[in-house]
């Protein structure tokens, strides 16, 4: 190749290298386009749902553009896990995620995604306080009696919840293993399923997210016998804790965050955090979640991907003493 030819092709690379820079700048100035798509993990009206869709439609009139919420249940999280894994690092797909990405971290044998590697955090939302909530035909009326009743009943009881392996699953799990206690687990794909079957009396409790439960517990449908937070919630203050009755210090809750693919650039995440927080230290938005005993959180990108690593530590501590694990 003589030197005008090198000259010739060392310039057009470089006019390439200059026109594929300046597309990206320009996409990420121009951030968003077009509509944003939050994939949920769980169905709709659970509770999970009713937290994001607040916190969609501030960020979407913020942002000026539609934010679409959709709903891909299934495999206590992983299918929309993976979906949102491998979509292009653009900043339009987001996962809308809980505390289910870093159990499953810990108690799936094998999964087609690494939360520490195949995405990058945006921001911690919310935590939701679970409730232990058991059918009205149930013969009791505190955490005691129910405990005693589980005991004079082994293996005869069944208790829902959003998942296998879920928070839902593993708060009611670790009541019963405190206890030495048996009933039988029934998974759904959500929430909102498993709270149908209990009100109707197919299982007989479950330790749900306050939220997806307190209208059931309101109109008696369902009875509330605890929560899981240290301290009592302003939605439901009649209900005792479990840190007050039988487990001292015990405090688990279901909270809530959003990831988006690994390679998502750097001012598109950190754009994504300002407008999610700014959405979270709004009144209104504090304000409709607060009726649903949601408290909001907010961290940094930083924060969130430190806590989401403390997560999967303290649970896989959890799972290896149960001995749990799912293929």
């Amino acid at each position: 190749m003589n030197l005008y030819r090198c000259r010739f092709v060392y310039s057009a690379l470089l006019a390439l290298s200059g026109l594929f820079s300046f597309s990206s700048a320009h996409a990420q100035a121009t951030y968003p386009d077009k509509p944003i798509r939050w994939v949920l993990p769980f169905p709709p009206g659970g509770p999970t749902d009713l937290v994001a869709r607040v916190l969609a439609q501030k960020v979407g009139e913020q942002m000026g553009q539609s934010v679409l919420v959709e709903n891909k249940p299934g495999a206590n999280g992983n299918i929309a896990a993976d979906m949102v894994a491998k979509a292009p690092a653009d900043g339009y797909t987001v996962l809308y995620n809980t505390s289910s990405i870093a159990l499953s971290a810990t108690l799936y044998k094998k999964l087609n995604y690494d939360v520490r590697t195949d995405f990058a955090p945006i921001a911690l939302t919310a935590v939701i306080p679970l409730v232990l909530a058991v059918h009205p035909s149930l013969p009791v009326n505190n955490v005691q009696e129910f405990l005693s009743y589980v005991k004079a009943n082994p293996g005869k009881l069944t208790y829902g919840s959003a998942g296998n392996g879920n928070i839902t699953h593993l708060g009611a799990y670790l009541l019963l293993h405190s206890r030495g206690l048996q009933a039988t687990h029934v998974p759904y794909k959500g929430s909102a399923p498993a709270l149908t079957d209990l009100v109707g009396g197919q299982t007989q409790f479950m330790t749900d997210t306050i939220n997806s439960a307190l209208p059931f517990i309101r109109d008696n449908r369902l009875r509330a016998l605890a929560v899981t937070s240290l301290k009592r919630t302003s939605v439901l203050p009649e209900a005792p804790t479990l840190n007050e009755t039988v487990m001292p210090k015990f405090e688990v809750g279901a909270w809530q965050g959003m990831l988006v693919p690994a390679k998502t650039p750097a001012d598109i995440v950190k754009r994504l955090n300002a407008e999610v927080m700014k959405a979270l230290n709004s009144p209104d938005v504090k304000a409709k979640l607060a009726v649903q005993g949601a408290e909001p959180l907010g961290s940094t990108p930083e924060e969130y991907g430190q806590y989401i690593q403390s997560e999967i530590a303290r649970w896989g501590q959890v799972v290896k003493l149960t001995g749990a694990s799912l293929e």
